[in-house]
């Protein structure tokens, strides 16, 4: 999830400088998205390996 984050945070940062805003706009947001789920998904992993094991 973070390779796809950071993927897109290239591409987003590539355009920018290339001056495709759009893409550069677009990108950046799907990368933060990818970003916070993957840090949900992280602290949900977290906080289900912390329960005892059922009896």
């Amino acid at each position: 999830m973070f390779n796809w984050a950071v993927i897109f945070l290239i591409i987003a940062i590539i355009a920018g400088v290339l001056g495709l805003t759009g893409v550069a706009g677009t990108s950046a947001h799907i990368a933060w998205i990818l970003f916070v789920v993957g840090i949900i998904i992280a602290i949900v992993f977290y906080v289900m390996g912390r329960r005892p094991p059922p009896v």
